[in-house]
């Protein structure tokens, strides 16, 4: 029987998640929905210098937001021991060995290589000490830090976006797993959690390529299955640098207040890097229909935010009454479903909406614009009930009354009901401001 399916995003909470991270995000999330798997969050906080509870918080806000719900979700600073118990068997096997050289001496070290043509790889040099040498540098008071000690062949696999791939470790130095203050860096957790909360595809940016290498031995040499990779390509900024989240660039939270709709964000993040035109989904499970990994290209991606704001603004024209008003009545905005349907069509963001019921419903400063027509109007002003056809009745009569047609007609009326030369369709507004209002805004 085949496993379930299970992912994971990783974030480390330095920072909240910008569109980069949240790429992967949605990635792994999409791919676990269409699978029928699960989706875990991780929270990487092993940097205890730099990880924060409130960023924690915020990237859990963050994919709240946009819909990201995670089934499980776990930290590593909980996690210490499995770590321990991984290091322990590692060091039991001779794959982790103490190195004692300080920054300045690998430093040294590299320089020497690299002036006589040589690739700057760690020489191994701490796998020669002799017990001596090491209690000499402990009453020195050196600390050692851990390396992996990497077998000298081949890694292969099959990536589900970059193809087949294969890497040779002899450019590459044995990976340092654990600090010289005992704290573990990225590689190993990684590898213990992914095996312990049985991992089936980890789907990921291209920059993590080399650890994927490393990590494959990592896995071996624990006993374990590698499970699945998917190396997706970087996001670049509109100024073709990559993004950073401590730059605060392009952050979720940034765009949520911003007015951006989340469904905009994910359809974004889940169509750049296809072949496909972006267009917008009825909801989240057509987007789940179409989600293949597949058809992501390996060609770096530039992430233009007037297009996320675009889409964004599109998927607020389609919005039925009934995904807003909630959020309509947070803002004081009343009038229903008639006046959403009025005003949707202008907005570029939800909040906009108060602007429109202000004109709709308190007084309005314009200057008078030939007061005769306007009195004109006011005479051929239609009775009561008004609806959408009210509009284009009393605009009827006064252009057959006056002879005026276009511009000269309309925009009078527009600039004395709502104070403004544009807006939406008036035969909308004209029903939610009322023949009283109007009577008195062209008596204004």
């Amino acid at each position: 029987m085949a496993m379930a399916t299970r992912v994971r995003f990783a974030p480390s909470p330095t920072g909240r998640i910008h569109i980069g991270n949240t790429r992967t995000a949605v990635l792994n999330w999409l791919f676990a929905r269409k699978t029928g798997g699960e989706f875990l969050l991780r929270l990487d906080d092993t940097d205890t210098a730099r990880s924060t509870e409130a960023f924690a918080r915020g990237i859990v806000e963050d994919l709240e937001w946009l819909g990201l719900r995670p089934d499980f979700m776990f930290r590593q600073s909980d996690r210490l021991d499995r770590y321990d118990a991984a290091t322990e068997r590692l060091k039991a096997a001779g794959r982790l060995y103490a190195c004692y050289e300080t920054p300045d001496e690998l430093d040294r070290k590299r320089k020497r290589q690299l002036a006589r043509g040589l690739p700057p790889v760690y020489d191994r040099s701490a796998l020669k000490l002799t017990p001596e040498e090491k209690a000499r540098f402990e009453a020195e008071g050196r600390r050692p830090h851990w390396r992996f000690l990497l077998e000298q062949r081949r890694v292969a696999w099959n990536d589900h976006i970059r193809g087949p791939q294969s890497f040779d470790f002899d450019s590459l130095s044995d990976p340092v797993l654990i600090r010289n203050d005992g704290s573990y860096l990225y590689t190993l957790p990684s590898v213990v959690d992914d095996i312990d909360e049985k991992i089936t595809h980890v789907i990921r940016g291209e920059d993590h390529v080399t650890n994927t290498a490393v990590q494959i031995q990592l896995f071996e040499a624990l006993g374990a299955t590698a499970p699945d990779f998917a190396h997706h390509s970087l996001l670049l900024g509109a100024d073709g640098q990559g993004l950073s989240k401590r730059t605060g660039a392009l952050s979720i939270e940034s765009l949520r207040e911003s007015g951006i709709e989340p469904l905009a964000v994910v359809t974004l993040a889940a169509t750049l890097g296809t072949s496909e035109t972006v267009h917008l989904p009825e909801n989240v499970a057509e987007l789940i229909a179409h989600f293949d990994l597949a058809r992501l290209s390996r060609a770096p991606v530039r992430f233009d935010e007037a297009e996320l704001r675009a889409l964004s603004a599109r998927l607020i024209h389609s919005l039925p009454y009934t995904a807003v008003a909630e959020r309509l009545t947070a803002l004081g905005v009343g009038g229903g479903e008639p006046f959403w349907l009025a005003v949707r069509g202008n907005l570029e963001r939800v909040a906009e909406a108060a602007v429109w019921w202000h004109v709709v419903n308190d007084p309005v400063e314009a200057e008078a614009d030939d007061p005769a027509f306007l009195a004109q109007a006011r005479t051929l002003l239609p009775d009561e009930p008004w609806g959408a056809e009210t509009w284009r009745d009393w605009t009827n009569r006064l252009k057959e009354a006056t002879g005026r047609k276009g511009k000269a007609l309309f925009m009078p009326l527009r600039k004395a009901l709502t104070g403004l030369d544009h807006g939406p369709e008036m035969s909308g507004l004209l029903p939610l401001i009322g023949r009283e209002r109007v009577i008195e805004r062209l008596r204004s």
